[in-house]
């Protein structure tokens, strides 16, 4: 898994355009979901292809994409059968995203949310372990998960184990203080989303704003090493070819330990 990824929700008509772009600037981790509500998968699926004919391969890529719960989808959009069982929908929507991404297999797997309740998200897990087993995907994860006791009820049921959590970076949950460490201690990647939006305070912190003085950076570029250097994979949606360079630019970019100690737990 890179350290970095290229989110793609909300990109519409847009999406093959921009991953395309994004991964010719250097880009080599997609996020995306089979949720027609936020995301054109299959505009994934169209800009993978367009890369292969340029050169760039399947396999230079990381590919991650998510089953989202009939809660998180928009009722006229469907992408499985909102009746069938559960463990069904799983396989169902599974199909769809291969056959929108073109792939005979993902990097990995997510469950989009939890469910209502623990026992019906150990069998969306359990069937997203059925496809792990048959080589559809290299890891399984979750997303949306904030409540510590439920990841480690879903951690203990699971007979393969999460290794990605995705959860929105944010003040609110502490920044998933608590959680992080012990996702650490399971060697368990802990992914950010919406980590610049929802943080304009940490942008424009003191710390911050002084480190982007002295290295000359912009704030994003020296929140985004901070993370990388404390272990979190941020996602990165923006639209902005400019951006997209000065996002990958952070690879060369190398800041003191006093730069991020103290700076979140």
């Amino acid at each position: 898994m890179p350290c970095l990824l290229y989110g793609t929700a909300w990109k519409k008509d847009k999406t093959a355009d921009l991953v395309t772009s994004a991964v010719k600037y250097g880009f080599r981790g997609i996020d995306t979901a089979c949720q027609p509500k936020h995301y054109n998968e299959a505009g994934v699926g169209e800009a993978i292809q367009r890369l292969s004919r340029e050169g760039i391969s399947r396999q230079d890529l990381y590919i991650q994409t998510k089953f989202t719960p009939l809660n998180g989808q928009d009722p006229l959009d469907i992408p499985y059968h909102s009746r069938a069982p559960l463990s069904e929908q799983v396989a169902q929507s599974f199909e769809v995203s291969k056959k929108n991404l073109g792939l005979s297999y993902v990097d990995g797997l997510i469950l989009h949310s939890p469910l209502e309740s623990i026992e019906r998200s150990i069998i969306a897990w359990k069937a997203m372990e059925h496809i792990y087993n048959q080589g559809g995907t290299k890891q399984i994860g979750i997303s949306n998960c904030y409540d510590l006791e439920m990841l480690k009820q879903l951690y203990e049921a699971a007979l393969i184990k999460p290794t990605i959590v995705q959860n929105r970076f944010y003040q609110n949950t502490g920044y998933d203080s608590e959680l992080r460490k012990w996702c650490q201690k399971q060697k368990i990647t802990y992914q950010s989303f919406w980590t610049l939006t929802a943080n304009p305070q940490l942008l424009s912190s003191d710390i911050v704003q002084k480190a982007a003085q002295t290295y000359r950076k912009t704030a994003a570029q020296i929140l985004f090493r901070v993370l990388i250097d404390m272990g979190i994979v941020p996602l990165t949606g923006t639209c902005s070819e400019k951006h997209m360079k000065e996002d990958l630019e952070i690879f060369n970019l190398e800041l003191p330990i006093t730069v991020r100690d103290g700076f979140i737990d």
